[in-house]
């Protein structure tokens, strides 16, 4: 089962094992009849519209292009498919992205570009908060491996950690001072680190799609 799942996942992550045939490479024919149905630009129709790199214009008229379905948020926000995510990069991605498509930027072209970039906006805030935060992120990468779990779903939550939970809120209840309100934030943002860290270990590992 684990053999199965894990071929799926390098099949997914675009790597193959050895020894297993890849496919062939494309004739000059069948080449230029995927070049023939590429998306073209819905202004002038020349090629280069959606899906073409990280073209979010026309290269020849300049317009902007519709977003592109098929691009997943760690693509869009230039982002490896990983629990790991630089957020300062992530951040200035984010930043420039919508220096590029923000309505505001919008409002004296034509009333398709205007629709487009509110897409494009409401895209680029989505996949920057999803990113952003360790649990929306991992939940997002399982998504996108084909396993969904709602947010705040709590399934068969350890006994331990629940125990560690109530410790620590017992201690915030009892915490007299500074001193010991600053030590049990220390103790939280080092429970979670050590979380983050297993959670990235089980992506890295793929554990988290063993049966």
């Amino acid at each position: 089962m684990w053999k199965q799942k894990a071929g799926a996942l390098l099949r997914v992550w675009g790597l193959w094992p050895a020894g297993v045939p890849r496919r062939r490479l494309l004739s000059c024919d069948a080449a230029s009849q995927v070049a023939n149905s590429s998306p073209r630009c819905w202004n002038c129709g020349s090629a280069g519209g959606p899906g073409q790199g990280d073209r979010f214009f026309c290269p020849q008229c300049r317009a902007l292009q519709p977003p592109d379905s098929t691009r997943d948020y760690f693509s869009l926000m230039d982002c490896n498919r990983s629990f790991r995510v630089d957020t300062t990069k992530l951040q200035h991605r984010y930043q420039q992205l919508q220096r590029l498509v923000h309505p505001d930027f919008f409002s004296q072209r034509s009333q398709t570009e205007k629709e487009f970039s509110e897409k494009h906006s409401t895209l680029v805030n989505d996949a920057y908060k999803t990113l952003l935060a360790p649990l929306s992120r991992g939940l997002y990468l399982l998504k996108l491996h084909g396993v969904q779990i709602s947010e705040g779903t709590d399934y068969e939550m350890d006994r331990q950690f629940l125990m560690e939970i109530m410790e620590i809120n017992e201690k915030l209840a009892e915490a007299q001072s500074e001193a010991a309100m600053k030590e049990i934030e220390s103790i939280v943002r080092a429970k979670q680190k050590e979380f983050t860290d297993n959670v990235s270990r089980a992506f890295e590992q793929g554990t988290f799609f063993v049966s």
